[in-house]
């Protein structure tokens, strides 16, 4: 009888931290390989980042231009793996897979309008007001 327990489920402690984070590692080199939109945003970050640095007036206003920034990513990563997963099922039309596709994209879509509109506050409160 099953247990629900997953044989891939480490039991915890300092190795668990560890085999955690070579995974998070081999997914960030998987994002870096294979995903273009991840080394776009990647790229945009790179710039941005320092731009965030300027504008912001103190450290608080800085952590607010880095954060959705980094938001982004990690949607973006959130939806490479559920296409990954998808594409793994099956690569036919099916509308459920195509709806979790959409999904998705629109979350990507949601974390970059986000991202653009704390910009567009902060450099209007800069620069404006």
């Amino acid at each position: 009888m099953d247990s629900g327990h997953s044989n891939y489920k480490s039991k915890g402690g300092p190795a668990r931290l560890l085999k955690a984070m070579r995974y998070s590692v081999q997914g960030l080199s998987a994002a870096l390989r294979h995903e273009a939109a991840f080394r776009q945003e990647l790229l945009l970050i790179a710039l941005l980042a320092p731009a965030a640095i300027w504008l912001g007036r103190n450290l608080g206003e800085t952590f607010l231009l880095l954060c959705p920034l980094f938001l982004v990513l990690i949607v973006e990563l959130l939806n490479s793996a559920i296409e990954a997963l998808a594409d793994t099922i099956t690569r036919e039309h099916h509308p459920m897979i195509g709806r979790a596709k959409d999904l998705g994209s629109a979350a990507v879509f949601l974390s970059i309008a986000f991202a653009v509109f704390i910009w567009a506050f902060v450099i209007g409160s800069r620069f404006l007001g």
